[in-house]
């Protein structure tokens, strides 16, 4: 009798122990609610028309609900017209197929966790992949793309052909742009800003990526790619157009361009570089872009010269 017990409480235990460790194992999926349980574990509905992602086209990517698995992309959703989201094709390996209970439809299932997405059509010539993935909101979950933040900075120093030499291929800008402003006059232009009173200076607007390249990065090499000590002129450019001025687009850049200067004149230098408030920058002609690329030239008025420490 008491080896039987023994043996009783042995199986008990281990039998405790085995289902501890199953529990230990279940994968760490996301909780879901009354109704997500409905369609992703027992394969209901949603009903058309209801779901946030039906009528969604925001750029990025769609996820499981039940195991954040990504499983389609934004560029492969299209509009149906059936009440839920469509997608001609899935992230490759995302979603199993499987022959539905009614025999008649194939279901879609997430591939790393089963959970229920919708049901599968071809033939419907909707898109030129004649595919349509039709599926639940509720099976799903999103994630947008983040697209990195964008600052502008101008520039005036000299001829602007020779400004955007220097910063056209440096690491972070994604875009430069030589134009006219600082001026009274709407859209003028080149021979306007240079043989009447515009009032504007020839510019570089740069658009670059502050998580590679920094404004003061910028503005240091605004500084020692052309002499701002120089009146209205640059080298052999005289007029007001090539005057040595920083347009500042919010109170940070306007700070970093006065501190510059500011250690520029501690080092013996007479800076004669105006810090205004940005306004509209008006786009050189076509032919003035990138214009030293274009020739494959180098500037003649604008040498590199260190300044800062």
């Amino acid at each position: 009798m008491k080896k039987l017990l023994t043996l009783l409480l042995v199986t008990i235990s281990c039998q405790f122990i085995y289902a501890q460790n199953m529990e230990n194992q279940l994968p760490s999926w996301n909780k879901l609610t009354d109704f997500e349980k409905h369609v992703i574990v027992d394969k209901g509905t949603e009903r058309p028309g209801t779901g946030i992602y039906n009528a969604h086209f925001e750029e990025g990517t769609y996820t499981c609900k039940r195991c954040d698995s990504p499983l389609y992309t934004s560029g492969d959703k299209f509009d149906g017209h059936c009440g839920w989201p469509s997608f001609d094709d899935e992230i490759e390996g995302a979603v199993k197929r499987k022959t539905d209970k009614d025999g008649r439809r194939t279901e879609i299932l997430c591939a790393n966790c089963d959970a229920h997405l919708g049901h599968v059509f071809e033939g419907e010539h909707l898109t030129d992949k004649n595919v349509r993935h039709c599926v639940n909101s509720v099976s799903l979950n999103f994630e947008p793309v983040i697209v990195a933040e964008e600052n502008v900075a101008i520039f005036a120093g000299g001829c602007f052909w020779g400004v955007e030499y220097y910063f056209a291929e440096l690491p972070g800008v994604t875009k430069t742009e030589v134009g006219y402003t600082g001026g009274k006059k709407n859209n003028p232009s080149y021979r306007e800003v240079c043989y009447t009173d515009t009032g504007h200076a020839e510019a570089l607007q740069v658009t670059y990526d502050p998580s590679k390249v920094t404004y003061e990065e910028l503005a240091k090499l605004f500084f020692e790619i052309h002499d701002p000590t120089q009146v209205d002129r640059q080298g052999p450019d005289v007029g007001t157009q090539y005057r040595s001025e920083v347009f500042y687009t919010n109170n940070n850049q306007k700070e970093i361009a006065e501190k510059l200067i500011a250690e520029l004149e501690d080092n013996g230098y007479k800076v004669a570089t105006k810090v205004t408030e940005a306004s509209t920058f008006w786009d050189a002609e076509e032919y003035h872009q990138m214009y030293y690329f274009k020739k494959d030239k180098t500037p003649y008025c604008h040498i590199k010269t260190k300044r800062f420490e």
